[in-house]
């Protein structure tokens, strides 16, 4: 991880925070081209009632209608937390490169139980356990603490309905 994917992983943060001020889940998730040029981001919209509105499957979609195959394999998409099943599996159907993240599933799922909330509907798998050899690099130390606190402010949330 080099400073520019720091840079990228501070936005998604920024992301992250949007998320939370609109009563979402705390995600965040940005589309890089191979020139380093941002052509995408997007945050969690779960409280439309669409649980699968994680900005990595809109990243997917988005890269599917807008790039070409080649292009999608050289991209980079950063994001504050690893992606879920769901999300690695639509990066890999799609043909997307790396992927750097701030946070892993494994301390999501840490901090997620060290608060009381209930088990995720899907188990938490780390990207490579979903699409094999997709060049992954996270975590990133630098952001552990304020990802956390954004999770725990969404705990709060959620515990006060």
């Amino acid at each position: 991880m080099n400073e520019t994917d720091h840079k990228h992983l501070l936005r998604c943060a920024e992301l992250a925070e949007t998320a939370l001020s609109t009563n979402n889940d705390p995600f965040g998730s940005i589309l890089v081209s191979a020139s380093g040029e941002v052509l995408f981001e997007e945050h969690n919209w779960e409280s439309t009632g669409d649980a699968t509105r994680h900005p990595e499957i809109d990243i997917a979609k988005w890269a599917a209608a807008n790039m070409s195959a080649a292009e999608r394999a050289v991209a980079t998409v950063y994001t504050s937390g690893e992606h879920c099943p769901m999300c690695a599996a639509a990066h890999a159907w799609v043909g997307l490169g790396r992927i750097v993240y701030a946070v892993s599933s494994a301390q999501l799922t840490e901090w997620r139980t060290a608060m009381g909330d209930g088990p995720s509907p899907v188990n938490g798998l780390p990207i490579s356990a979903i699409a094999p050899g997709l060049p992954i690099d996270g975590p990133d130390p630098a952001l552990q603490d304020r990802m956390h606190e954004l999770h725990r402010r969404r705990h709060e949330m959620r515990s006060r309905g």
